[in-house]
């Protein structure tokens, strides 16, 4: 059977889909590039905006519309509007978030194709979900209550994977080939504190750095008040890519306590000194919602003013939508949609100037890079693309092929949103 797997949405949607990969492959199944191509297309649909949940009906019409294939819809948008997604074309199951783990099983046995499985390292997925950093997941659910969000509701409580089920995972990554992951989670932060007696991030990254070799180690979105000063240590050792998504959401302490988020701005950017401190060439990367209830043009403009303070290198902007279920939905002083949309340009604009500032710093100096992409450059070997450990976009001309590989490049000149590098050696 031929399977295509798509994804929308978070890294741990990123990350669960890889599991599904596996268990595919270990039964003996072939995973190709395109809808069209496939007997069997699952979406791991997303549901954390109404453009995101667009997005997930859209990408099933989308596979429908490619070839004959049998869809099965997953993930958040299922678990939220599961009834109506199996109405659209090609649909035969639709598997909330709770049943996700056995998805591949229970497919496969239905099907009466539970053979013997042979274990399989971990590979890249065909098509647009391809990455040569492999995702892990390593916790799942969210135990904030934050009231614009929906996440809370269609992931459940915040639960931590097993460490010995985490090291597995990276250890199949890298037999593989991948020489980095991404530690993926909805409350990230929050790992062992489910545990008896409670573990931290912290305590997992380090045992990762312990007990396997590879060579990059990322983390995926952390919320700010989940990380303590111990955290930043991690740091000090250069296998950890220096990179830290902080959601911020908004510069006012008024809005902030609107969403119900556990930090003020204060602590915020209290937290963001202490990291540079110990790793000042750290890319600290953010995410802002805009155009929330209640949120003044004053407001507006506090949240503009921390941004410049706080100097990312880059920047999320999502723009308010009222989500079924959340507390925000029926909140008074909605905020017109003109009103959202100019303030998202305007917040995109600002993130797009901090991408700039960001890179030109490093002009002139030698960074790794790995390599994530690779085409053939017009008959003069390869266009290489690929991302430093501190988030900068790279990209390279070069006569031989080194897709997957690690190599110290110097940064040269900006082009829009990436850097152009020429290849000093491994």
């Amino acid at each position: 059977m031929k399977v295509y797997l798509d994804t929308i949405g978070c890294r741990l949607n990123q990350a669960e889909i890889e599991k599904f990969a596996v268990q595919f492959r270990a039964a003996g199944h072939k995973l190709v590039g395109t809808a069209a191509e496939a007997d069997l297309v699952i979406v791991n649909t997303c549901a954390v905006t109404a453009e995101a949940g667009s997005d997930s009906r859209q990408r099933l019409r989308q596979a429908a519309k490619a070839g004959n294939a049998e869809i099965i819809a997953t993930g958040c948008l299922s678990t939220l509007e599961g009834d109506s997604l199996l109405r659209l074309p090609g649909m035969i199951g639709n598997v909330p978030n709770s049943e996700k783990t056995f998805l591949v099983d229970k497919f496969l046995n239905e099907r009466d194709q539970s053979t013997t499985r042979v274990p399989q390292d971990r590979q890249s997925i065909p098509g647009r979900r391809e990455r040569t950093r492999a995702f892990i997941k390593v916790q799942d659910g969210c135990d904030n209550h934050c009231t614009f969000c929906i996440t809370h509701i269609i992931r459940g409580k915040a639960r931590s994977v097993p460490i010995s089920e985490i090291l597995d995972d990276i250890h199949s990554a890298m037999e593989g080939g991948s020489k980095e992951v991404v530690l993926s989670g909805v409350q990230l932060g929050s790992w062992g504190s489910d545990f008896v007696p409670p573990k931290n991030l912290a305590f997992l990254v380090q045992t990762i750095m312990n007990k396997t070799s590879v060579p990059r180690i990322r983390l995926s979105s952390v919320e700010p008040w989940d990380l303590n000063d111990d955290f930043f240590e991690l740091w000090m050792n250069p296998r950890m890519c220096r990179q830290l998504h902080l959601p911020l959401q908004s510069g006012s302490n008024k809005v902030l306590k609107l969403m119900g988020r556990k930090n003020t701005c204060q602590q915020y950017e209290s937290l963001v000194k202490k990291v540079k401190a110990i790793c000042p060439m750290i890319a600290i990367t953010t995410d802002i919602l805009v155009g929330f209830p209640g949120e003044s043009d004053a407001d507006h403009q506090q949240t503009l003013d921390f941004i410049q303070r706080i100097k990312y290198a880059a920047g999320h902007v999502f723009v308010f939508s009222p989500r079924p279920g959340t507390s925000a939905e029926n909140l008074p002083n909605q905020i017109p949609t003109g009103i959202k949309k100019s303030r998202s340009k305007e917040i995109r604009g600002l993130f797009s100037n901090q991408v700039e500032e960001f890179h030109q710093q490093f002009i002139g100096d030698k960074l790794k890079v790995l390599w994530e992409k690779s085409s053939p450059d017009n008959g003069n070997g390869f266009l290489l693309e690929g991302w430093t450990d501190n988030y900068i976009r790279v990209f390279a001309r070069n006569r031989q092929d080194l897709h997957n590989e690690i190599s110290l490049v110097k940064l040269i000149e900006p082009k829009d949103d990436r850097m152009y590098v020429e290849i000093c050696g491994g």
